[in-house]
This record gives C-alpha cells, structure tokens and sequence, in this order.
C-alpha cells in the first residue's frame, strides 16, 4: 500500500476522515500562498480588476459546490461564502483532464489502481470560491505508488 504521511508533528497517517487538502508534507510539494497574497494586494490596489481573479471555470465552480473540501477561511475576493478546496489528480491511466478526488481514502485508491506503472501522481489542490468564483492553485504534491518517503528533516514549515 502506498505511503502517504504527514510531518513528525503529526504521527499518524491519513484516517478515514481526513481530506486531500490536509494531508501536509508531501514529497515534492509547492505551495503557491506568496502568489496568492501578490495576486490578492494586486487585486485590493486596483492593479487587477474582480473579472481578472473571479474566473475560475465552470465545471471548476460545478465540482466545488457538490464535491468540494469546505474549509474555514472567506473569500478574499468577495468575502461572502467560505472557500471549498476541489482536488485532481494526474497521472498514468488517468483522464487526460485529471480525476477529480474527494478524499484522502479516494486519493489511495487512485494510487493502488496505479501501482503497476511505478510512476508518481501529482495532485493539484485548488482553492475556490462558489458564489464568486474567484480561483488559486493552492499546493501541489507528488504521490508514488509502492514507495515509502522518507522522515522530513525538518518538522516545521
């Protein structure tokens, strides 16, 4: 079974209950929050306009409001709805437009299904905005089937 765990800060793996978005520490992750925050001051100083950040496309938007991770933090953009995180997963024997997951026992299973090909899984965690579709790439990750990561040096971020 493929290996996905978290920092030494939390010891155990992903559970039943936990989502794609929150499974920190992944091999090969990038975060994107400095380009985040450039897009967003971009935005507050007029540089950019709400139709230049508020373009998230609609099948994006579709699968945010029913199969989106919902989390605690408003839009920065409109400031109306919570954002939801909406996850893909690319890779051999995937769609070419990726697989929409929704959860981490989904994410494994995508994995499992992969194994034979030995090749790595990035999955693409986008944070969106349902009421007015403002849309970022937050993190992504690299899964890899059959193989174990190693301890992180450092456990904080």
């Amino acid at each position: 079974m493929p290996e996905i765990s978290r920092p030494a800060t939390c010891p155990r793996g992903p559970g039943p209950g936990d989502t794609v978005a929150a499974v920190p520490g992944q091999r090969g992750e990038i975060d994107y929050r400095l380009a985040r925050r450039q897009r967003i001051k971009a935005f507050q100083k007029g540089r950019l306009s709400r139709y230049d950040v508020c373009d998230a496309h609609p099948e994006l938007v579709r699968a945010a409001r029913n199969v989106g991770e919902p989390t605690d933090e408003r839009c920065p953009i409109c400031d109306e709805s919570d954002l939801v995180h909406v996850s893909y997963v690319f890779g051999p024997r995937q769609p070419p437009s990726g697989r929409c997951v929704t959860s981490a026992a989904e994410l494994r299973k995508v994995v499992r299904g992969v194994g034979a090909a030995k090749r790595d899984l990035a999955c693409y965690v986008v944070e969106v905005c349902p009421v007015c579709s403002w849309n970022h790439l937050a993190r992504v990750f690299l899964v890899a089937p059959g193989r174990s990561r190693a301890t992180p040096k450092t456990a904080s971020r």
